[in-house]
Order: structure tokens, then sequence, then C-alpha cells
């Protein structure tokens, strides 16, 4: 036998903002009261101010859409589509260094974004030096001693 739900009374617009005005005074009141911990985010990820890239919402955000993104790819990976299976591993790949980043507070990605439309810029700290003492370098990394980034071609005679 099957129950039959009677449906509920419609709500005038004074009792829904009535109702939306208690639902927020006892939301604001647990919050006050418990306020969440968010134990599995680190410390130093949870510092970040909120207009900061790397603010630990907008990460979360871009695991969400990435996750969408993922969903997508594997129903090409279904349907036999040319490169899904590249982009299934890339957005896995993503999603758990983003996910590390939020856990271990190391960002180990070389692109950040909701859909890794940016890419990190790398810096040196410390100079690395070969056995006859010249310094080594790296394309694209900045280096504070020669005070630019640094590109083979028009620095090859520095």
């Amino acid at each position: 036998m099957v129950k039959i739900r009677k449906k509920r009374k419609p709500m005038t617009p004074e009792q829904r903002a009535a109702a939306g005005e208690r639902l927020a005074k006892a939301r604001a009141k647990r919050q006050a009261a418990n306020p969440p911990q968010y134990k599995y985010i680190h410390e130093t990820v949870l510092a970040r101010t909120e207009d900061d890239p790397f603010h630990f919402r907008k990460v979360q955000g871009w695991i969400k859409t990435q996750r969408e993104e993922l969903s997508v790819a594997r129903k090409d990976v279904r349907n036999k589509l040319k490169g899904a299976e590249a982009r299934v591993a890339n957005h896995q790949a993503y999603i758990r260094n983003l996910e590390k980043y939020l856990r271990d507070g190391d960002y180990i990605d070389d692109c950040y974004g909701e859909y890794q439309q940016n890419r990190i810029k790398w810096r040196s700290v410390v100079p690395a030096f070969d056995a006859d003492g010249n310094a080594k370098r790296t394309h694209g990394v900045f280096y504070s001693d020669i005070g630019t980034v640094w590109d083979d071609l028009t620095m090859g005679d520095l």
C-alpha cells in the first residue's frame, strides 16, 4: 500500500518573509555558538584573506568546477572521443593537487584558477652554482641577482 502525502498549503509572501527572518536569526545564533572548525584545512591556507587568489573558498569552488569537468570528460571516454582519457587524467591530477593544497598548505601545480587558466611564476630564492662557479639558470625563473626573468635568448650575454 502506497502512502499518499498531503500537499502543503502554500505560504503567503508575509509568512515566507517571517520564516526567512526566523531561519536567519537561528543560523546566526548557531554560527556564534558553534563556529566552523575547518580541521581538514591547513592553518596557512586559512590565514589567507578573501581577496587572495588562493583563499580556501575559491579553491573549493575550483574543485567543484573541476569535478563537473571530470564528469563530462568521463562521459566523453565512454563515447570514445579523442583525447578524453588525457582530459580525465588532467582533471583528476588537478583535483588531487588542490585537495593536497587545502590539507597540507603546499601548492604543487604549475597552473591555478578555476579552469587552470593562470600560470605560476617561479623565482629563485637561493642561487645554485656549477663546479666552475657559474650560476645555474633555468628558463622562465625570476632571479633577484639579475633582477629579471631568465630567458636564454636575451640573457645569453650576461
